[in-house]
Order: structure tokens, then sequence, then C-alpha cells
């Protein structure tokens, strides 16, 4: 078993005013560095899903993919399945850009739920719902996928729940939490210097 990460940052950014997300400063870094930092020690390689000029990931280290075409997350998941299979990765585990209080044990967890689910796809949950974005893909998925995006469809449930996806349940509802606003970034600041 080979397991690849994936960092989404192909989001627009539209209610933090336009900014790309992945570069907002938290804690005096970019916020896909704490994403990096969290995901990195859990899978054999971290890839990076964006679009638009690549050189601004530069110093992370990660190939940048960009979608062939642009249908939300899911066009990240398809990248990455198809790079990470040519690779010889069995795996990808994908996690959004804006998470950056990822659980040290993302992976294991996932990969538990996923003996489960019929097609080994295993998403994470917490006491506040789903989080179908960050989830565990078998590089298997990857023609299903492709085809399920062909058809017009991009909703990231919509495609694990026709796969029944497992859930992995994690205690901590902050482990997932989103910064989708300026104030979002805020509170994330003073969680982390309350950590500190």
């Amino acid at each position: 078993m080979r397991i690849f990460g994936v960092i989404l940052a192909g989001g627009e950014g539209r209610r933090m005013g336009g900014a790309d997300k992945a570069l907002l400063p938290l804690a005096g870094r970019p916020l896909i560095a704490h994403v990096l930092d969290r995901l990195e020690p859990q899978v054999e390689r971290v890839l990076i899903s964006a679009n638009g000029d690549a050189a601004r990931f530069a110093g992370l280290g990660c190939p940048v993919l960009a979608d062939d075409r642009s249908q939300g997350p899911l066009s990240g998941v398809l990248s990455a399945l198809t790079a990470a299979a040519a690779l010889g990765a069995t795996h990808v585990v994908s996690a959004p850009v804006d998470t950056p209080f990822l659980p040290g044990d993302l992976v294991p967890q996932l990969l538990l739920a996923a003996e489960t689910s019929p097609g080994g796809l295993a998403l994470a949950s917490d006491a506040g719902g789903d989080h179908p974005v960050t989830a565990i893909w078998p590089v298997g998925l990857a023609p299903a996928l492709a085809a399920f995006l062909a058809g017009g469809e991009a909703r990231v449930r919509r495609f694990t729940e026709a796969h029944d996806a497992a859930r992995a349940v994690f205690p901590d509802p902050r482990a997932f939490l989103n910064l989708n606003s300026p104030e979002d970034l805020v509170a994330a600041e003073a969680l982390l210097k309350g950590a500190a």
C-alpha cells in the first residue's frame, strides 16, 4: 500500500475577498504550510491541486497539479488520483487547504474505516457532520470519478454516497475547522496561540 496526499488549493476564496487562501498568513506562515505540516508525516508524498501559477508553491517542494476541467474539489481529486497512480500509489488522501488543524491520526483512521467500504472509500466525520472533501480514495476510482465529472455532476457528497463511503469518526470537531472568512482566520490564530 502506497498512500499519497493531496492538498486541494483550487478554491476561489470568495469569502476571503478573492484572496488566494493557500497563501493567507496564519501565525506568520502560509495557510497551506500548516496543512502540509499535518498531512506530510502521514503519507509517502504530498501533491498540491491548484490552478494558476504553480511557482507560488515552489518553496514547498511538492508537485503542483492543475485541473483538466475545473468542477470543484473533485477535479483536484481526479488529477491527484491520475498522477498518484502513474507514480505507483494505491491511495490518495485529500484535504482542503483551509483545514490547518487536521488530526495526526487522519490517515490511519481513514484506512481503518475504508476497510468497511465495498469500494475502499472513506471520509472524515465528527459530531458536526461529514467532511467529504477530507477522504481516502483508492486510485482505482479514477475512471468512475472521471465519468461522474464528464456527466456534469460535481457534488462530492453525491459521489461518496454513490460509492458507499465509510466514515472515520473523529472526536475533536476543531480538527476539520474550515477557514472560510477573515473572522475564521482570527479565531484560528487564537487557537494556535492557546496551544503554544
